[in-house]
């Protein structure tokens, strides 16, 4: 199911991005054939999984630092004092 969530967020993502850019693009004067915002909306979608990725492995490793102490994922076991 996780992969079907991430498949249908990046779906759905590219979509909207598709289609804010036509009612968006003529705000600003910009004038763009159907071909380009399916390209231009390619490229948002890379940026956007290259950025969700980047921070799930950032964000895991400050999770992973912060339960081991600091010390990372390979701590030696500190032993309990008595």
């Amino acid at each position: 199911m996780s992969l079907a969530e991430a498949v249908t967020n990046v779906a759905v993502g590219y979509v909207l991005a598709v289609c804010t850019q036509i009612i968006v693009f003529p705000w600003f004067g910009l004038d763009a054939a159907l071909g380009e915002h399916l390209a231009i909306g390619l490229a948002f979608v890379g940026v956007s999984l290259a950025r969700g990725y980047l921070l799930r492995r950032l964000f895991e490793r400050i999770r992973v630092a912060s339960s081991s102490g600091g010390h990372g994922e390979h701590a030696e076991p500190v032993p309990h004092r008595r």
